[in-house]
């Protein structure tokens, strides 16, 4: 796979302990069976040494990604993740605008490897585990409608399923339902937002990701502050 981007062009923070990347659509962030480089292979190249996965993003998706520079930010960080002190902010395009402009949806989620899916199940399914999140409406454009995303979990595929299961697939996500998938096949699910303490000075950091240049995430970035 070509890649038309320079990496050191997608840093959007970086320091001794940490540093995060604006994934574009299409690259995985680790190995996975295609052999296609993956953003943590062009990461470690650019800053010279052994990257941490502290959380993932789906390949068809675009946006924050961070990793550790060291194991000792990773278990710290690893720590702030699994404890919900990581705060992740999502922004996702879909074609029908909710009942309601705000909610939080509680699903049990489980993930089918073989079809690299994720379902709905009641919660007495042994293999389902709890999925929380909670959105906003923001914006229409004459089309699409754009809904901010609070994740309180961190479920396989779990926005994509939620809202899928809601009758509000992404925009492009013919995996979960969206009628006609995007020329390029990505989806328009952005990792805009995450915010955490630094593993070192313990202040509060908050990381932005810029919406990819694409004409529909254009449109609605005038009406996201």
């Amino acid at each position: 796979m070509d890649h038309d981007f320079n990496i050191g062009d997608l840093v959007l923070y970086k320091n001794n302990q940490l540093i995060a990347f604006n994934k574009p659509a299409g690259i995985a962030v680790q190995e996975d069976r295609t052999g296609d480089k993956a953003l943590i292979n062009l990461g470690e190249i650019y800053a010279k040494s052994t990257l941490f996965p502290l959380h993932r993003i789906d390949r068809p998706a675009s946006g924050l990604v961070l990793f550790a520079k060291n194991k000792k930010a990773a278990a710290l960080l690893g720590e702030q993740f699994k404890a919900g002190t990581v705060k992740k902010t999502y922004l996702a395009v879909i074609k029908e605008r909710p009942e309601k402009d705000k909610g939080r949806l509680i699903h049990f989620l489980r993930k089918d490897g073989r079809t690299n899916k994720s379902f709905v199940e009641n919660s007495e399914h042994p293999n389902a585990k709890e999925a929380i999140l909670e959105y906003n409406f923001l914006a229409s454009t004459e089309n699409y409608h754009l809904l901010e995303i609070n994740l309180l979990s961190g479920r396989h595929h779990q926005i994509r399923t939620q809202l899928a299961a809601e009758g509000l697939p992404v925009k492009g996500d013919v995996k979960y339902g969206f009628r006609r998938k995007n020329k390029d096949r990505s989806i328009h699910l952005h990792a805009w937002k995450l915010a955490f303490e630094h593993p070192v000075s313990g202040i509060r950091e908050t990381i932005t990701a810029p919406l990819p240049d694409d004409p529909v995430w254009q449109a609605l970035k005038d009406v996201i502050s």
